[in-house]
């Protein structure tokens, strides 16, 4: 469950924007414990409306590419968290922070998606990871493959970027918003 339901932060919000009080004293009045919180809800308040403050109900998953994407707007730009938040429509800027704190440390495999939960128990698992530990020269190269084309597509879309960044971001405008979609959780 949330700590602040969406009556909350819209009362809070609503107070700041119409009301002679900044963000310290309105932490102080309703006893959050740090400004920056009641900063992030009027700025999502201001860039999406009512809808920047509720809670989401289920997991939007992002693509490998979308991620990317915005992590190279970040560096190219020098924007903000914020600031890149608010410029590909995500509500929570401590998102970019995570996404390029698994880059730096991980890679390009740092922004996959992994499975969720616990892997089952079983005696066969344990000697399908053992196959999978022993894989063919063949099947290491293939990986190799792969993990290199992704670098290479990579990149070419950073120099395309680096070139000329508002062609750049117009040509993949459709894509972000085709990827951003959520998935079915069923």
């Amino acid at each position: 469950m949330a700590k602040y339901n969406f009556d909350f932060k819209l009362k809070v919000v609503k107070e700041y924007l119409e009301g002679p009080l900044g963000y310290g004293l309105l932490a102080q009045k309703y006893g959050v414990s740090d400004k920056k919180q009641i900063r992030m809800w009027v700025n999502s308040y201001k860039s999406f409306g009512e809808d920047g403050l509720r809670s989401k109900r289920s997991n939007t998953v992002y693509s490998v590419q979308f991620k990317l994407d915005v992590l190279n707007f970040k560096r190219q730009t020098g924007a903000s968290y914020i600031d890149t938040a608010i410029k590909f429509k995500l509500n929570n800027p401590s998102l970019i922070a995570n996404w390029k704190r698994l880059f730096l440390n991980q890679g390009i495999e740092g922004l996959k998606e992994k499975p969720k939960g616990r892997a089952p128990m079983s005696k066969r698992k344990s000697k399908q990871s053992k196959q999978e530990k022993a894989m063919s020269r063949e099947e290491q190269l293939e990986h190799e493959n792969e993990l290199l084309r992704l670098e290479n597509a990579y990149l070419k879309k950073l120099k395309a970027f680096q070139e000329n960044p508002n062609a750049y971001l117009e040509k993949h405008k459709q894509s972000w918003h085709s990827n951003s979609k959520k998935k079915d959780s069923n």
